[in-house]
């Protein structure tokens, strides 16, 4: 481990360490454009220049310059100070004057270093280079005039979201950045690339002059548009969230976020439940609070048991299907569902159900195979640390249909039966089987992947694709036999929590309540509905794929006459005479840790040893991945312009005409 000193101070870094890294450790900053850690070095801004001893009498770019033992570096001498001037100065010639129009503004890599670090002059008078703009679809907005070249971007797209569509034409003060053929960028990863832009050359189309960031409101969250758990930044003003952006976890998401993830908020206003409604001769009718729960309540007279039964959604936080758990309690009924899209699998044991190998440890595998999961869109950041396995000489096998994963995979077959014949190379340490639920949905599916695993020594996850369905597991929210035993049981009535990619119809109920928060596919089919708040609006606790305990705070209030979903339950609970235990948000969750105590603390909590796997014979059959679109994948996402163009223009090829078009 080198050893050398940072203007005066001693450091130690590890083997193959960059002169950059050294000076950080230190405590010192040094300015930088193109760098950045999580991507290839490419050194062409020359932002980070520092003076080196021993070395050539000159400034040297820190980022691309290995640390070795015994250097002298320097940060703050007046040859770095000088050079660094020198580079700003370059870097401003083209550069227009844009700052009061620019939606970077205020968030700026250029305008804080140019403060800090620049002249405060230019002795350039010559004209402008002035660059065309560049049409890269419905989430990326770009200004090409103002592109420092640092080629972050093009790095993101080959390195992470392994889709090379963006690339730099021409050379030198001539070089452009744009896509191929000036086509959409296809990735669901491509708004990142607006974050890493460290000038305002690649801004987010949607969020274009909408608010300055110190207009804005910042409130932590948890993303619910897949069961990732990505940490997001929620952006707020008065009752709107405008923007949400990823927060650094390198646990779960590093410091990236879908583009389903990022966009999804404009739906967060539209097509929202904001009052009750009651199906009066088929249609339905506004009511009040009151009048929905006394229609609740007659529908509710008499029965008990298995006659009243519960459905969690995809979207469903712990404190709600906790709360409606115990109303069904309270009748008697443990008839209740969290595998709302048909799935079967063992729920006997949280390891059998959870992402075990985690989303971490992905990246240390030595070989992976996938059963039934198309990571790429029911988990993109999974499909990410794929990626990053495969660099370090990871082999991915597959059985499903074939689809475009961004890596190179080794298909063996569209149907689950080609688990009989894997091959031979797939063995040894290191191995994960990664199930998703287009395995679980194959009756037999599940324990044939789960037998597999057991054959190879290999860990097993469970690719989930529901942000709310890990934690409802955890709760016991289940019936042996899944939604199939629920419509068998053929409920008098019936409550659907935030359920809307089901066909509540088929569940043959005598009485449907919609607990919910958009007029969607839940509210079409309910005879009561109950307008609820989404993630945005509540503060609740979420458990992800792996088994990751994490809450998130309110952002924004309710749209309307739209409650927290725990506390519509609770008013109800009174009204049918069977009230809940608790009344305020602390009580509910005492009440929650006392009865689960892992859902106490934040984090992964230990699952304990997975059984042996469930006996089962040769099984057969189609695997259908679960998810046809990935832009459209629940209510908000479905009620959200932004992702319905996505979903238009990148998977269905319509195409757009734009302004001056």
């Amino acid at each position: 481990m080198p050893k050398l000193t940072v203007d005066g101070i001693e450091v130690e870094v590890p083997a193959g360490a960059t002169v950059l890294q050294a000076c950080e450790a230190a405590g010192k900053e040094v300015p930088r454009f193109c760098y950045h850690e999580r991507l290839s070095i490419a050194g062409n801004c020359r932002m980070c220049l520092v003076e080196v001893k021993p070395g050539p009498p000159k400034p040297q770019a820190s980022c691309a310059l290995p640390a070795a033992d015994k250097q002298e570096i320097f940060t703050n001498s007046a040859m770095v100070k000088k050079a660094r001037e020198g580079v700003m100065e370059f870097l401003l010639i083209n550069h227009p004057l844009d700052c009061p129009i620019c939606d970077q503004g205020g968030e700026c890599d250029l305008q804080d270093q140019s403060i800090a670090y620049g002249k405060g002059h230019s002795r350039f008078d010559e004209n402008k280079r002035a660059v065309t703009e560049k049409y890269m679809g419905p989430i990326v907005r770009t200004q090409m005039t103002r592109c420092i070249q640092c080629t972050r971007c093009v790095r993101f797209a080959e390195e992470v979201a392994g889709v090379e569509e963006i690339g730099a034409i021409y050379r030198g003060e001539n070089m452009q950045i744009t896509t191929y053929l000036e086509k959409a960028a296809t990735s669901e990863l491509s708004g990142n690339v607006v974050d890493l832009c460290p000038v305002g050359a690649l801004t987010s189309k949607p969020y274009a002059f909408e608010a300055r960031p110190w207009e804005l409101k910042k409130t932590p969250g948890i993303d619910v548009m897949d069961a990732i758990g990505t940490n997001v930044r929620l952006d707020s003003r008065g009752r709107q969230v405008l923007r949400a952006l990823p927060r650094v976890n390198e646990d779960v998401n590093e410091e990236w976020a879908s583009d389903k993830t990022r966009h999804a908020v404009d739906g967060l206003v539209r097509n929202r439940i904001d009052k009750p409604y009651i199906r009066i001769d088929g249609k339905l009718r506004a009511a009040t609070w009151d009048e929905a729960f006394q229609a609740i309540a007659r529908a509710a007279e008499g029965l008990a048991g298995h006659q009243v039964a519960g459905l969690a959604g995809d979207l469903a936080e712990v404190e709600s299907v906790y709360a409606l758990k115990q109303l069904l309690g309270a009748f008697g009924s443990d008839l209740h569902e969290a595998r709302v899209d048909g799935a079967l699998y063992d729920v006997s044991n949280p390891a059998s159900y959870r992402f075990n190998p985690t989303i971490a440890g992905v990246e240390t595998a030595k070989a992976i195979l996938l059963v039934g999961a198309n990571p790429r869109w029911e988990a993109p950041l999974v499909n990410t640390r794929i990626r990053k396995a495969i660099k370090k000489g990871a082999t991915v096998y597959a059985v499903g249909p074939e689809v475009d994963l961004t890596y190179p995979v080794q298909w063996l077959g569209a149907d689950i039966s080609a688990l009989n014949e894997l091959p031979e190379s797939l063995a040894g340490e290191g191995v994960i089987v990664i199930a998703g639920m287009g395995a679980c949905a194959i009756e037999g599916g599940y324990g044939a992947a789960r037998q597999v695993a057991s054959a190879l020594g290999a860990g097993f996850g469970l690719l989930h694709t529901a942000a709310g369905r890990v934690g409802a597991l955890d709760l016991g929210f289940t019936t042996e036999g899944g939604l199939g035993a629920v419509a068998a049981a053929a409920p008098g009535l019936l409550f659907a929590l935030g359920v809307d990619e089901t066909d509540l119809a088929a569940i043959g109920a005598g009485f449907t309540v919609y607990i919910g928060t958009h007029g969607d596919r839940g509210a079409h089919a309910a005879d009561v509905i109950l307008p609820g708040a989404t993630y945005v609006e509540k503060p609740g606790t979420w458990v992800n794929m792996e088994g990751r305990v994490q809450r998130t705070e309110r952002a924004v209030f309710p749209v309307g006459d739209a409650r927290e979903d725990w506390t519509i339950l609770r008013a109800l609970s009174g009204v049918l005479g069977k009230t809940l235990p608790f009344d305020n948000l602390g009580e509910l969750r005492a009440t929650i840790y006392a009865d689960y105590p892992a859902l106490a603390e934040e984090g992964i909590h230990l699952a304990g040893a997975l059984d042996p796997a469930p006996k089962g014979g040769d099984v057969s059959g189609a695997i259908v991945y679960p998810i046809t679109d990935f832009y459209l994948t629940n209510p908000i996402a479905r009620s959200s312009p932004t992702m319905q163009r996505c979903s238009a223009e990148l998977l269905h090829g319509q195409t757009f005409a734009e302004a001056a078009e």
